[in-house]
């Protein structure tokens, strides 16, 4: 299913490098004259890991013996700077002749050929006089192709040089159905390399190991898992788009790789695309809170029916791992395009949640990345527990509860932090998406507010609250040390033990309010919470879902002090 729905992508798009081409980084270009002398390095480099992309002949598989790419290669193929190096050059240069016999009308290949007739030793010299020579050998690994002089293409990407020549990659192996297309054809031995950042460069989406465990009826490799030449080029290309550094269709959570598009065929499905990549990689450079209020929107015009859908329209979502020598697939969901904007769009609402912060400091929380920084040490998202961004995504994309390690995690990040601030405004809406949905089919439990719930009657919820109630007395009486700080942790796990202290000390803060109008507002508030709870007061202790609550309650009766009148009715 997987590798149809990135085959039927190739095919729909249309836009995609062509069969036996590939989108690939030069960074350096050696420029030559027509008599082929070396005229400079140029250098194409936007950052330090990449240069200019470039479509070219597709690069061959190696192993442990030595082949050359077409045109384009890293140093030591092209220039063979040291004598280790010797064969890697003379690979080069014979396959540069080779073409070159074959197109005696091109000036730019004849003018390369006679830059590889010329003394190693002569060119090396002219090499050593240019400005870049430094640049050049420290980026040796990199890629190196030519432009002649005047000429606004590289060499390497004049396809009529090499159209006529054969795939050295490709095997001469046996016919077969292929799994993918369900028609006869050649089935590739070895499939592209479609690497992902942790794991080896010659890593691909499918791969079998010779005596490993894999081998039946006498198969070997990927004749185990029958994949056309022509079907196994569609999806290789189609994957390696999407994983390249430019790519809108995929997002970088950790150490994990999550690919997502349509079957390519209308406008909704691109903008359904664009939309989901700035929900997963909010740009910093735009108004984060603009964009997220523009994603949001399309979301909803995809479910309306605003923007107009059918079933036929899929959309996709591909999580890849990296693993030792090969990809490792951790999640995969196939929806229709309306289904899956509902799908975010609960999201949406499970994590909606009062916001009391200044305009100016609002910033999007309910992007995967944001939840999962919320519930790190000094918000890392790499240091994450391993599989939680996947267990993240694959409760929004399904409608299924959110993992209960997000929700024990952010429990511990409060409590570990609970000196330093508040219960932020990210774990409270992780909390409250949490119970939510875990709670959904319990019709006697009533779903948490996105507001404060003067109504509510939870327990756990009631000890938030007052404690809140607490700590703003205190606050506001400027006195002493947070009770927040010496007895919060506490009285979000064991109230009985904890709360007569608070209430105690509370006496003594609220005789220090300058105001008798608010010593008045806190009595009441104080008595309005305890008449709610249990006529046994309160709880010895409280399980982790009332825990939850409890946090709950204590940061929405914190935002309710701080938030306007009009905005509160």
């Amino acid at each position: 299913m997987i590798l149809k729905a990135l085959y039927d992508y190739y095919h729909n798009v249309g836009t995609l490098p062509q069969r036996g081409t590939e989108i690939k980084d030069i960074a350096y270009i050696i420029i030559i004259d027509n008599d082929g002398r070396f005229l400079r390095f140029e250098s194409t480099r936007e950052d330090k890991n990449r240069g200019a992309s470039f479509l070219v002949k597709k690069g061959v598989g190696r192993t442990s013996a030595p082949v050359s790419n077409v045109l384009w290669d890293n140093g030591k193929y092209v220039l063979g700077f040291h004598q280790k190096e010797k064969k890697c050059f003379d690979l080069f240069r014979v396959k540069v002749q080779e073409i070159a016999s074959k197109h005696p009308e091109d000036e730019s290949i004849q003018a390369l050929s006679r830059f590889y007739d010329q003394p190693k030793e002569e060119l090396e010299e002219a090499f050593s006089k240019d400005p870049l020579i430094e640049n050049v050998r420290e980026d040796y690994s990199m890629n190196f192709s030519f432009r002649l002089e005047g000429e606004d293409r590289i060499i390497a990407e004049k396809t009529e040089l090499y159209s006529d020549e054969e795939d050295e990659s490709a095997d001469d192996g046996p016919e077969g159905v292929c799994l993918v297309t369900g028609k006869k054809g050649h089935i590739v031995r070895l499939t592209t390399a479609t690497p992902i950042p942790g794991c080896s460069p010659k890593a691909g989406l499918v791969g079998m190991q010779i005596n490993s465990g894999y081998d039946s009826y006498g198969k070997e490799q990927a004749y185990n898992a029958p994949i056309s030449d022509e079907a196994e080029a569609a999806y290789s290309t189609a994957l390696k788009t999407m994983l390249g550094p430019d790519s809108q269709n995929k997002a970088r959570i950790g150490d994990r790789i999550f690919l997502f598009w349509g079957n390519g065929k209308n406008e909704a499905e691109k903008r359904m695309q664009e939309s989901t990549f700035a929900f997963f990689n909010p740009d910093k450079k735009e108004d984060p809170n603009e964009k997220a209020g523009k994603v949001e929107s399309m979301f909803k015009s995809v479910w309306s029916g605003e923007i107009k859908t059918t079933l036929d329209d899929r959309f996709y979502i591909l999580g890849l791992a990296p693993n030792v020598g090969r990809i490792a697939v951790v999640s995969w969901s196939d929806m229709s395009l309306r289904e899956f904007a509902g799908k975010i769009l609960m999201h949406f609402e499970d994590m909606e949640i009062i916001d009391s912060r200044a305009e100016k400091y609002r910033k999007p929380y309910k992007g995967i990345s944001q939840m999962l920084s919320n519930v790190t040490l000094g918000g890392k998202v790499s240091d994450s527990l391993p599989n939680l961004a996947e267990s993240v995504m694959y409760a929004i994309i399904n409608g299924t509860p959110y993992p209960y390690q997000l929700y024990t995690c952010a429990l511990e990040r409060i409590r570990a932090e609970v000196s330093d601030m508040s219960v932020s405004i990210g774990r409270a809406s992780i909390l409250k998406a949490y119970l939510n949905r875990h709670n959904r089919n319990n019709h006697n439990i009533k779903p948490i507010s996105k507001m404060l719930d003067k109504e509510s009657t939870n327990v756990g919820y009631l000890c938030g609250r007052l404690a809140a109630v607490l700590e703003h007395v205190q606050e506001v009486a400027k006195s002493g040390d947070s009770i927040r700080t010496r007895y919060m942790a506490a009285a979000s796990a064991t109230p009985s033990i904890v709360f007569p202290a608070m209430l105690n000390l509370t006496i003594h803060h609220t005789e220090k309010v300058a105001s008798e109008r608010q010593r008045i507002y806190f009595e009441k508030l104080k008595q309005e919470i305890i008449d709610k709870l249990p006529a046994s007061g309160f709880p010895a202790h409280l399980d982790l879902g009332d825990q939850g609550c409890f946090f709950i309650g204590y940061y929405q009766q914190r935002s309710d002090f701080f938030t306007k009148k009009e905005d509160k009715e």
